[in-house]
């Protein structure tokens, strides 16, 4: 256990989880101090770590603060670099984001990537609950390294497509193929949903057009993918024991067929993950929002919420109910007073 304030220190030398009371002690002992030494503080986590290394175990830094550091290596860019060098030895990093106000979110998602592991903002007991007890493998336990996935659609059935999300997780077409591309993590029993938009071949909508390509020529008319709509490829680099990962990638592919049918036959779980994502356009105000509401997205999460035994998407709906009063508030004319 590893603190920094103005300088880093060791609490407590790794220690087996069957020695709670030790742990418990150690953590009842810790006081806030003034500035926060981050850099630091990682460079010593990353060091224990290393000396007590374990190749049948799995080895991890877990970082838990509010992303504010502000003593040695601060920006990004340092501590992105630290992380960098220290993740080919085989410990991986969680990052834990505390706090509300100054919490530097993207600082700590960045880090989470650069070191092979996950972010989660903790701002209750039940979302700790969520990460370390039920989540628990997903978080922790990485099973696959480097996961890049690639979609392409056939333009005989689609005319145009936008993902949904992920802005910060896009590779450029040649890195798909390229192992020494650093890519996400997936952990045991994790899923992964990626939303797409798509425009329908011969619909009205309109799109932004380009320039034809001159030593190209699309399939398009020919006929040869049938009912295909779509192409998945997906790379990752297996684990080849306890912490370690194969340098050469292994890919995945499968074709989609295409299928007729409305969101209400979906499963439960894409209904309540499109949800998610309407809601979340509607909080940035997207411009692709459309005819998005608060309103659908309530009902279409309840038409999903299924058998909810730890009450998350319950809990979501509630989010989403409180949004929709503060934004009918912002919108309710102000009538002024005078005096």
């Amino acid at each position: 256990m590893v603190v920094y304030a103005g300088a880093a220190g060791l609490v407590l030398e790794p220690t087996s989880g069957a020695q709670k009371g030790v742990i418990r002690e150690a953590l009842d002992r810790l006081r806030a101090g003034g500035s926060t030494a981050g850099g630091a503080g990682l460079r010593l986590a990353y060091d224990t770590a290393l000396r007590y290394f374990n190749p049948e175990g799995n080895n991890r830094v877990i970082l838990a603060s509010d992303g504010d550091f502000n003593v040695g290596p601060s920006s990004d860019g340092e501590m992105i670099r630290l992380i960098e060098e220290e993740r080919d030895h085989g410990i991986f990093l969680s990052v834990l984001g505390f706090g509300t106000g100054n919490l530097q979110d993207s600082k700590m998602e960045g880090i989470a990537d650069s070191g092979n592991g996950n972010y989660s903002y903790i701002d209750s007991i039940r979302e700790a609950q969520r990460v370390f007890v039920r989540e628990f493998g997903g978080t922790l336990f990485t099973i696959a390294k480097d996961v890049k996935v690639q979609v392409e659609f056939n333009p005989e059935h689609v005319a145009g497509y936008r993902l949904i999300g992920y802005e910060n997780r896009m590779l450029r077409d040649e890195e798909f193929n390229d192992d020494t591309r650093d890519a996400g993590e997936l952990g045991a029993g994790h899923r992964v949903t990626a939303l797409y938009e798509i425009v329908p071949h011969g619909a009205s909508t309109e799109i932004p057009s380009v320039d034809p390509l001159r030593y190209q020529t699309a399939s398009e008319g020919t006929g040869e993918f049938g009912d295909e709509l779509l192409h998945v490829n997906l790379r990752y680099k297996p684990a080849t024991g306890p912490g370690q990962f194969s340098d050469t990638s292994v890919l995945l592919s499968e074709a989609v067929m295409k299928a007729d049918g409305d969101i209400e036959q979906a499963s439960e779980s894409f209904r309540f993950a499109t949800a998610v994502a309407e809601f979340g356009m509607l909080l940035r105000r997207s411009e692709y929002a459309g005819d998005a509401s608060m309103e659908h997205v309530i009902a279409l999460a309840r038409s999903a919420q299924g058998y909810d035994s730890d009450g998350d998407r319950g809990e979501f709906i509630q989010l989403v109910q409180l949004a929709g009063r503060l934004f009918a508030e912002q919108q309710r004319p102000q009538i002024g007073m005078r005096k």
